[in-house]
Formats: C-alpha cells, sequence, structure tokens
C-alpha cells in the first residue's frame, strides 16, 4: 500500500514512518520545510515538501496523487495560537481531505484527540485546539471518505508496550506513549474493523491488534 503521511517530520508521524515501512509499506512523509526532507528519507520514506497552509488544491493534490491511503497527523503545536489552530489542525486537516477525494484517495485516518467533541473539558486556554480538532473530524465523518479517527490521550515519549484500550468513548483520560499510537495507526490501516470509526486510545491491557478487532 503507498501510505502519505502529513506532518510527517513530528514525534508521532516519524515514528508511524517507520513503522509503515518496516511493514512493507511505500511511505512518503510530507513535510513544510526543507531541513527535514533528509530525516524523512532516514526514516525509510519518500520525502515530499508541502506546507499545507500555503499550498494551493492542485498542489495538495499532487502530494497525495497515487497513494492509496493519506494520514494527517500535522498540527499547529503547543505554542502556537487560536489563529493557527484553525488553519492548520482544521484548516490543513480538510485541505488533506479535499486533496484525498480530488485524487482518488479513498482511505484518511486522522490523528485526533480525546476531547475533540467537547472542546471546554479542559478550560479556556485548550479550547480552540479542541474546537479545531473536533471540526476537523467532522468534516472527515461527512466527507465520503473511508476515515479512521483516531483521538489517544496526553501523549508521552515512554517506550511503547504494545498493548491499548480502546473504544468509541472511553469516558476517562489518561496517558499514551507515542510509539503505542504509531502502532496503532499502522494497526489501523491495515484492519476493515477500523474504518468508518472514531476510536479513542490509552494505554492498556490489550494487544493492539487485538484491541482495533473488537470494532468488527
Amino acid at each position: 500500500m503507498k501510505v502519505a503521511v502529513a506532518g510527517a517530520a513530528g514525534n508521532t508521524a516519524s515514528r508511524l514512518l517507520v513503522r509503515l515501512a518496516g511493514r512493507g509499506h511505500q511511505v512518503r512523509g510530507l513535510v513544510r520545510r526543507e531541513e527535514q526532507l533528509s530525516r524523512v528519507e532516514e526514516l525509510g520514506a519518500e520525502p515530499w515538501m508541502l506546507d499545507l497552509e500555503e499550498a494551493g488544491p492542485e498542489e495538495t493534490a499532487r502530494a497525495v496523487e497515487g497513494c492509496d491511503a493519506v494520514v494527517f497527523a500535522a498540527g499547529a503545536g503547543p505554542g502556537s495560537g487560536p489563529e493557527r489552530k484553525q488553519t492548520m489542525d482544521y484548516g490543513g486537516a480538510v485541505k488533506l481531505v479535499e486533496a484525498a477525494r480530488a485524487s482518488g484517495v479513498g482511505r484518511y485516518l486522522m490523528l485526533s484527540t480525546m476531547n475533540a467533541d467537547a472542546p471546554d473539558a479542559l478550560g479556556e486556554q485548550m479550547q480552540p485546539y479542541f474546537e479545531a480538532k473536533g471540526a476537523a473530524d467532522e468534516r472527515l465523518r461527512e466527507s465520503g471518505l473511508d476515515y479512521t479517527i483516531i483521538r489517544p490521550g496526553r501523549l508521552t515519549d515512554d517506550a511503547g508496550t504494545g498493548r491499548i484500550d480502546a473504544a468509541r468513548s472511553l469516558g476517562r483520560g489518561d496517558e499514551i506513549p507515542r510509539e503505542d499510537v504509531a502502532e496503532t495507526f499502522a494497526a489501523a490501516l491495515e484492519q476493515d474493523a477500523t474504518r468508518k470509526e472514531t476510536i479513542d486510545v490509552l494505554s492498556g491491557d490489550t494487544p493492539i491488534a487485538e484491541a482495533l478487532r473488537t470494532f468488527e
């Protein structure tokens, strides 16, 4: 399978590149800065420069042309203001949705966040982020694409365990290593059970592939 990953230089996405390449997929890593290209290549992916905030529809469509699936794992980052949450976390995700549709890419996996459907859950400071992510998730669900939206809890750089809790709503907050989120995306891409699903994930006791099969 050929997979384009937006935000490929990010902490979670870079782990995903390695896993996808290791599973035999062809991977195209989309990054916004020239100095990130060599890092993407080192991780086993085809580097492709694309600034989702600045690129037009045709340029974005070319970046995913020929791919079987796309993953949106980009984001404005914790130091950005409300405006960039809209232009990147929402606008970038939606631009990739439209590019996938225009290029005939049917499968779209979204890195979202828990509380995306409850923007005031953690106070005023986090509200613009949750609003942007929730709106992007909704646009994807309405797009007609074969989507999987994965909503992890607080991300850590701890070593992965290969075990998670996964449900349409876990009803609690906690954390999960980025390694396990990356592995969840790689497994979800290969499991039909995750199609048309929005999934909360946290660290847990169930092997990742087994946890995702519960959505069948």
